[in-house]
């Protein structure tokens, strides 16, 4: 078999004109040649299809050649490749790599073949769950009705996301050496795309832009590296400090962790939850809002005449320490920031869009002032005035930890804050089309899985030393192909996989 298949390949060229060439190259002869160019595309997903497509054709590129020669069973062996259908030649890159993982994690257990495939797709081929159902009959050649999907997804939130988030936490934690004494928290809005709202779906203040848009709250919780513990959902109106404590209760009693310290940026820093953070005997180490403190703390903070990469401590009078640092580097970039947004005031402010409901102290709104009952100005003092909080950051806490420890602590968070952006741009967590309560929640729990899936991916990696990202791991699966022939020999048929190219190799040092 190998004598009629060597030396023919399929390649992808890239064009001056952005789009990519997908060619079947012959150099049996001892140069490359382009025996035929099968097509070319810019979309991913066609290009892929494309290649598959050349697989096919392979085989009646070789029958073209003489057989007379050959054994009866050489030649039945070529007339069955000539006779290769497209539903013959499969994706199985996919299920070899993201499903052997989705198996290591411990996911398998999840009785739900549907699940699992909706997993996987969420990867490799992130969207609507209708763009789910054509990408898994026409690449994968799995027919599934898409009412067949809702069902499923009407009652998988309710069934399985207990499951789900054990089996998170199981291999979080033997991830971490078998204990979690860290965690980390934050939250993001999740919009919809659907512009009617209910109970669930609320406006809100929207961190991804769109305050007019139904949103919910989405709160995760995950160990250091960004490691995955669980997520809870909350309407899209409700106040990000009020969903804490309610997410913390949740999982310590159902892991029945001993208390981690529990690490928040300063959107947490409310006086209710550092009450019940104290009261639950919790350590914390939470963001500051050194502006917010009392007039004698900002005098001691700005009495401090920080320099560069300088460290202090502050006692404050509840018992809990502040620690300031101050970094020339943030300073450039705070007040880089406030000129842009002195800029954007002054921009809507000429335009006349700017009207007294835009006098809060959102943003950068708060240099924003009202001269009599009409006339809107910018407090150019006030503006001023921030300049010498321009590098500072504060932080506070009631553990024994070093100020240095608590500061590389509290550094993590920007995992959490990866996390948010892995689920929205590369899973395509958000828009969200459902408008059914439980299919959303199954939607968030697909993605939650899926991200798991995607740390141990990104852990593997960097163990094995492999110089890929999970993203391009992603899109190196949608091209491992097997072809389905029949063996003369035997008269059985056979799945064989198609050999890999180098950059696939080392996919296949984390398996």
């Amino acid at each position: 078999m190998s004598r009629y298949l060597v030396g023919v390949f399929v390649r992808e060229k890239k064009n001056k004109s952005g789009t990519v060439s997908v060619q079947i190259i012959d150099k049996s002869s001892g140069s490359y040649r382009v025996a035929q160019t099968v097509g070319s595309s810019s979309d991913l997903e066609e290009i892929a299809y494309l290649r598959k497509k050349a697989y096919t054709i392979i085989p009646t590129l070789i029958g073209q050649t003489s057989i007379d020669f050959l054994s009866d069973s050489t030649k039945e062996f070529v007339s069955n490749l000539k006779r290769v259908k497209t539903s013959q030649v499969q994706v199985d890159g996919p299920e070899r790599v993201f499903g052997k993982i989705f198996d290591d994690i411990g996911f398998n257990e999840v009785r739900a073949e549907l699940f699992r495939h909706l997993v996987i797709t969420r990867i490799i081929a992130p969207g609507s769950k209708l763009k789910t159902v054509d990408y898994l009959e026409r690449y994968k050649g799995i027919s599934i009705d898409i009412s067949k999907v809702y069902r499923f997804m009407d009652t998988l939130h309710r069934s399985l996301k207990d499951q789900v988030e054990q089996i998170a936490f199981d291999y979080t934690k033997s991830v971490l050496g078998g204990k979690i004494s860290v965690v980390f928290y934050d939250m993001t809005t999740l919009y919809f795309e659907a512009e009617d709202e209910d109970d669930f779906r609320i406006p809100g203040y929207s961190k991804d832009g769109k305050p007019h848009n139904p949103q919910i709250l989405l709160g995760l919780l995950v160990g250091p590296n960004g490691y995955p513990i669980g997520y809870e959902l909350f309407e899209g109106n409700k106040y990000e400090g009020h969903t804490l404590i309610p997410v913390l209760e949740h999982f310590q009693q159902r892991f029945d962790l001993s208390k981690p310290i529990v690490i928040a940026d300063a959107g947490l820093l409310s006086a209710p939850n550092i009450t019940d953070l104290t009261s639950q005997q919790y350590e914390f180490i939470l963001g500051g809002r050194l502006k917010k403190e009392s007039d004698e703390i900002k005098e001691q903070i700005l009495a401090l005449g920080l320099a560069d990469g300088d460290v202090s401590v502050i006692k404050k009078p509840d018992g809990f320490r502040l620690i300031v640092s101050y970094s020339a580097k943030r300073a450039k970039r705070d007040k880089r920031n406030r000129e842009r947004g002195l800029k954007r005031l002054e921009k809507n402010l000429n335009k006349g869009k700017l009207t007294k409901s835009h006098i809060n102290n959102r943003g950068y709104n708060k240099y924003l002032k009202l001269e009599g009952d009409i006339k809107i100005e910018i407090d150019y003092e006030k503006f001023e005035a921030d300049d010498k909080w321009d590098g500072l950051k504060g932080y506070v806490t009631n553990t024994r930890l070093s100020a240095k420890n608590v500061i590389q602590n509290y550094n993590q968070l920007w995992h959490i804050e990866r996390a948010f952006r892995i689920s929205k741009t590369d899973l395509r967590i958000r828009p969200i089309y459902h408008r059914n309560r439980n299919r959303i929640e199954s939607h968030i729990c697909i993605a939650f899985v899926a991200y798991t899936i995607y740390k141990e991916v990104e852990r593997r990696l960097a163990v094995k030393r492999v110089p890929l990202s999970p993203a391009r791991v992603a899109e190196l699966t949608k091209t491992m192909y097997t072809i389905k022939i029949k063996i003369p020999e035997t008269d059985q048929w056979e799945v064989i996989p198609f050999e890999w190219t180098e950059e696939q190799e080392l996919v296949g040092k984390i398996l």
